[in-house]
């Protein structure tokens, strides 16, 4: 079941956590996209989650499981039983998920102000340690993705191009930080039935607020309407036109981020590979994630993250070619 030469460390685990290494039951749990090893245990009948860190994570566990602990005491996150960042060992309560789509036990409403207030109550916990600029690391995933090679370079031209205006452009700005989870995709959100819990904290740290607020719109939200209740909800007024500005670059250099995140893993796992054709070749991202919410896209498929790479720069460079951009340019600008 567990690694062979990791079982010491997790007894370590759970004699720390519980006072016993005996357990009743372990069962490997697949549907993350990192190297990470996740497991439902139970102990003494009661069950808990166990994480085993990969071998090929950037970030250090030592950094981000504080930051887990910080949510966690917030009751954002599931509690913390134990964490190891020598070990690579974390034991947390386990969440039994439901489906966000099918099972919210409200409207969508319901669902835009209790991710908006669970978003605020993150940002207002005690501030998460630093640990880069993210802009600055975003330009990094950009230069890994042109190295792999996967994308033809004249496919990736424009919509890099308009990225790197508006980046400079947000870089103008004054920076809001806050503890940030800074991977809001709706693996990480999870809904237990009542409310709604945040995992997976390996990309956390001090970060510009509009990172998990444009995650979360481009995620949750649909239309303008959606997004005006999310931002209204969070900031407790009605945003003004420099804050609805800054949603919509920050909602660009997200789409950006996801791109690349999922275009390098694809490269990764199939390294030499090259997508044919002069231009990047995808259905609409509106289409990808109403079929993800259905749950007849899935994201396990390699054809299908590449799909979905695709359609999140895609999404980028059509939003910054269109006259929301321009509007927004001037906004800031003034």
């Amino acid at each position: 079941m567990f690694p062979a030469a990791r079982r010491p460390a997790i007894d370590r685990a759970l004699m720390a956590a519980f006072g016993t290494s005996e357990l009743d039951s372990a069962t490997p749990l697949t549907g993350g996209l990192s190297d990470a090893r996740i497991y439902r245990i139970r102990v003494g009948g009661i069950a808990y989650l166990l994480r085993l860190e990969g071998e090929t994570s950037s970030f250090d566990p030592a950094h981000w499981y504080g930051c887990m602990k910080t949510a966690a005491d917030a009751f954002i996150a599931p509690r913390v039983r134990y964490a190891s960042a020598a070990d690579g060992v974390a034991i947390m309560d386990f969440i039994p998920q439901r489906s966000i789509v099918l099972d919210y036990a409200g409207t969508k409403t319901d669902l835009l102000v209790e991710l908006a207030q669970t978003v605020r109550a993150l940002h207002e916990t005690p501030m998460f340690p630093p640990l880069m600029d993210y802009l600055d690391g975003l330009e990094a995933i950009l230069g890994q993705l042109q190295a792999s090679g996967l994308v033809p370079p004249q496919a990736l031209a424009e919509p890099l191009a308009r990225h790197a205006q508006v980046a400079a452009a947000y870089r103008r700005l004054p920076v809001e930080l806050v503890s940030s989870h800074n991977d809001l995709n709706p693996r990480n959100v999870i809904y237990d039935g009542a409310r709604l819990w945040l995992v997976d904290w390996e990309a956390s740290f001090r970060a510009d607020r509009w990172v998990d607020l444009a995650a979360v719109a481009n995620f949750f939200t649909a239309t303008p309407a959606e997004e005006e209740l999310l931002l209204r909800t969070y900031f407790g007024e009605a945003p003004d036109a420099t804050q609805r500005a800054r949603m919509f670059l920050a909602r660009q250099i997200n789409h950006v981020f996801y791109g690349a995140i999922f275009l390098i893993g694809a490269a990764a796992e199939r390294p030499g590979t090259r997508l044919p054709g002069a231009q990047l070749d995808a259905p609409p991202l509106a289409e990808l994630h109403r079929r993800l919410g259905e749950g007849d896209f899935v994201l396990e498929a390699w054809d299908n993250r590449v799909a979905y790479g695709q359609a999140r720069l895609m999404a980028a460079a059509a939003n910054l070619a269109g006259p929301d951009c321009a509007r927004s340019l001037a906004a800031l600008a003034a």
